[in-house]
């Protein structure tokens, strides 16, 4: 993961996306991309000829080339490698179109201008339609611990496989990896892939990993898995992307859009 993506965009929870992406970026001696990406697609009612979107877009600027700045000055006292990207248009199309030359896009739990417990749009447009795994931090953490424990969500779906391979060059820094799967009394086996397979391809890759039978109690099933990373002092979770809507709002299975709602510890997804 030498290559990483990272949104800039002045939100609560700027910071912890620039620490977590310094932490990546120290692990593996890689290089930052900062994507700042600034829409004039200002929509104002009885705004008939533009006239409040010609007056917000010198504001727009001027508040952007002030948070660059400042970012600027902050990631020059840091020893990683980065480089400054200011583009027009939407966040979600700006990173995709870069999504593909990196090995990882970080970004927070919220769309651009929004904020409280809601799935991200723009999260599951990246999952669904890059290649490249998606970083989700929450606003209020602190660090990465890519060197400590780290908790694989395992249900054999070919997305759990999907995530578990993409997050293999992480995986192989974590102190102990555990396979997680969530039991349910009376459930009917529904992929191929048993957690012995998930461990077993782990191992090809000098990964040890323990298997974790996790009985899902009254708590849904992310709250589960991320109380299991907790009390194993987990800092991170991989998790498969599920959903097979054609709606981008619906894009995420139920598991993952409760587990993107208000995550409690970073979670690298695939789909």
């Amino acid at each position: 993961m030498k290559s990483i993506l990272l949104h800039i965009n002045d939100d609560a929870g700027l910071e912890a996306r620039i620490q977590a992406a310094l932490d990546l970026a120290r692990a593996f001696d890689g290089h930052i991309t900062c994507l700042q990406s600034v829409t004039y697609e200002i929509f104002a009612p009885g705004d008939f000829y533009g006239s409040a979107m010609a007056a917000a877009m010198p504001v727009i600027r001027e508040n952007a080339e002030a948070l660059r700045k400042q970012v600027e000055i902050d990631l020059a006292n840091e020893d990683a490698s980065w480089e400054w990207i200011f583009q027009f248009g939407m966040a979600e199309s700006r990173l995709l179109e870069k999504s593909a030359i990196n090995d990882v896009v970080v970004v927070g739990p919220n769309d651009v201008g929004e904020q409280g417990p809601r799935p991200s749009r723009m999260v599951g447009d990246l999952l669904i339609h890059s290649r490249t795994p998606v970083l989700v931090v929450p606003n209020d953490q602190k660090s990465l611990d890519c060197g400590g424990p780290a908790l694989v969500a395992w249900n054999g779906s070919t997305e759990a496989c999907v995530a578990l391979r993409a997050s293999v060059p992480l995986l192989a820094k974590a102190s102990k990896v555990y396979l997680a799967t969530v039991t349910e009394e009376n459930s009917k086996v529904r992929y191929d892939f048993p957690p012995v397979e998930g461990a077993e391809y782990l191992s090809r890759h000098g990964i040890r990993s323990e298997i974790v039978e996790i009985p899902h109690g009254d708590a849904s099933i992310p709250d589960t898995l991320v109380a299991a990373a907790q009390v194993r002092g987990c800092g991170y979770m991989v998790m498969g992307a599920f959903g097979h809507s054609r709606l981008a709002e619906l894009l995420l299975g139920g598991v993952t859009r409760k587990a993107l709602t208000d995550p409690q510890i970073p979670i690298l997804l695939a789909h």
